[in-house]
């Protein structure tokens, strides 16, 4: 394996995870071109990036994410920092010629994700986005049974992403609340997602119609910068962007879907998952139960029987985690499965696993559910 030296800015949990996925990355994937070197660790808030380095073996730790990107040493960085940032950070990580991986959505609207995606282009680097969802070996069995045909003409498909991480009144009011720095709420956060296993599973969205909800108007404001899971204590504070969308799509194919996500559902926890109908077959995925894909398959139609099978030496990237069916796969395995993509992507010179054009298509369905709660109507995506 060639070393490439790695940067990664902004060190929250998600900076924590795509470290453990470069630190990880030999012991599941062995022939991989490339081994990273944690190069240097930077995060705005005072000492984070040096306990970082402490922890986990970086060289150098800094508050300035400039002083990363212009390490002589860093080659490719990964950018976790909040969504207001991405934008910026992205496009100086592109001009200085260095690759880019980066947690969706890449901005606050289809604008930045396309700003971004025009420094990629025109520095010729590689780029790989954070929908890791799409990396569960039973959602590459679900898109290859869908590929063959053998659900028939896909009819339709319902996409949900439920969550309680906002749901507690007294959940910080961090940025990820603010319109300036965390964008359209929910639908950033986690709609993203389901628009990427729809596009990914089903093809592109034509057109949407949606509506959304601020369910808890006024939250504390935090002690410390936190995570998305702190309680605050401070004074009260309005929220500015969405805690709820439910939206209808209409697919280039002639599929129609629902998808609704929220981030304040009491009672659940990472409640995501898609359910896809074709004209003589069913296929279901939860991503609690990551390892089982739920289908009925067949030419019986009606009382035609459901059965849930596991993903298997085959299926996506299993076997890089798992010899067998039914041993469990974890979120961090599915970083780990990203970050090669992202490394082979850099040593190859073209891309695996979902790119900025991945995001750029997310993030104009993303507008146009934005668009329609404005019009009240149904917008196209891309008008």
């Amino acid at each position: 394996m060639t070393a490439i030296g790695v940067g990664v800015v902004g060190f929250g949990w998600m900076g924590e995870v795509h470290t453990r996925a470069y630190a990880r990355l030999a012991h599941h994937y062995p022939d991989a071109p490339l081994r990273p070197e944690l190069i240097a660790v930077a995060d705005r808030e005072p000492g984070r990036a040096d306990a970082a380095a402490q922890r986990y073996g970086f060289g150098v730790s800094t508050v300035d994410w400039r002083d990363l990107v212009s390490h002589p040493r860093v080659h490719a960085v990964s950018v976790t920092a909040p969504n207001v940032l991405h934008r910026e950070i992205g496009v100086a990580v592109a001009e200085a010629g260095k690759h880019l991986w980066i947690e969706k959505p890449v901005g606050l609207s289809a604008a930045d994700a396309a700003t971004v995606a025009d420094a990629v282009s025109r520095a010729g680097v590689q780029c790989t986005v954070g929908f890791n969802y799409r990396n569960a070996p039973a959602v590459a069995a679900a898109r290859q049974h869908i590929a063959c045909g053998d659900l028939g003409t896909v009819t339709h498909v319902r996409i949900r992403l439920f969550s309680d991480y906002a749901a507690h009144p007294q959940g910080a009011l961090s940025w990820r609340f603010e319109r300036a720095r965390g964008g359209n709420g929910v639908l950033g956060d986690l709609a993203s997602h389901g628009v990427d296993l729809a596009r990914y599973l089903i093809g592109e969205i034509a057109s949407v119609v949606a509506d959304t909800a601020v369910v808890i108007p006024r939250r504390p404001r935090p002690a410390s910068s936190g995570s998305h899971f702190a309680r605050g204590s401070g004074e009260l504070g309005e929220v500015e962007n969405e805690d709820y969308v439910a939206a209808l799509l209409r697919f280039a194919g002639g599929a129609r879907g629902v998808l609704e996500a929220s981030r304040v559902s009491v009672g659940e926890q990472c409640a995501y998952g898609v359910e896809v109908h074709g004209t003589h077959g069913m296929l279901a995925w939860d991503f609690r139960r990551m390892g089982e894909l739920r289908r009925s398959l067949g030419e019986d139609y009606q009382d035609q029987s459901v059965s849930t099978v596991l993903a298997r030496p085959g299926d996506g990237d299993l076997t890089a985690f798992a010899p067998g069916a039914g041993i469990p796969m974890s979120f961090d395995d599915l970083k780990v499965v990203e970050a090669e993509r992202f490394l082979r992507s850099v040593a190859e010179g073209k891309p695996y696993g979902a790119t900025i054009g991945d995001a750029l298509a997310a993030a104009l369905v993303l507008d146009a559910m934005t668009g329609s709660v404005r019009t009240g109507g149904w917008v196209e995506v891309g008008a």
